[in-house]
């Protein structure tokens, strides 16, 4: 069996990219249950609401802020998913550090930095495709890309990955 992995903070393959700035501290292909990531998420960046064919997934917030939700709301069609409410009354979290989201496959999920700091988060996926390809994908477009990704360029990334965009991804001010 091979030796475990210790990382200190911001150690391991950096996956930079516009706003998009993750670190991989573990990949499934390591072999690991799930990717594992440290992720700085700049002020105003919202990732938009979406849906993973497969996969958990697992978000902390380590420092900063973010906006969270995980539920399937009445209407998928309002532009904007801090205005979602599930069939319950439930609405998204604003958290901070210690705030936790578990999203399980197939539930509709997001997140976003309200606030005008960086957030750090620690975040797992289990995704069969490994989120890691996905997120050095992204971050290229976002590269190629000053300003807002196109929305069909982000559509079809995920797309090729099992993963539903329901809102807009914005690349926030960072």
């Amino acid at each position: 069996m091979p030796d475990g992995i210790a990382l200190g903070p911001g150690e391991g393959h950096q996956i930079h990219g516009g706003a998009l700035n993750a670190v991989v501290k573990v990949a499934m292909s390591a072999p690991a249950f799930a990717s594992t990531f440290e992720m700085l998420v700049p002020p105003g960046y919202d990732v938009g609401a979406h849906v993973h064919g497969d996969g958990a997934e697992i978000f902390y917030v380590v420092s900063g802020q973010l906006d969270v939700l995980a539920f399937e709301p009445v209407d998928r069609s309002v532009p904007d998913w801090h205005e979602w409410r599930s069939e319950s009354g439930q609405a998204y979290l604003r958290g901070g550090p210690g705030s936790f989201l578990f999203v399980p496959p197939g539930v509709p999920h997001a997140f976003a930095n309200p606030a005008d700091e960086p957030a750090t988060v620690f975040f797992q996926s289990s995704m069969s495709q490994g989120h890691e390809e996905y997120f050095e994908e992204l971050a290229d477009l976002l590269r190629r890309s000053p300003g807002r990704p196109p929305g069909a360029a982000v559509a079809d990334i995920r797309r090729r990955y099992a993963i539903e965009q329901i809102t807009d991804l914005h690349p926030g001010r960072g």
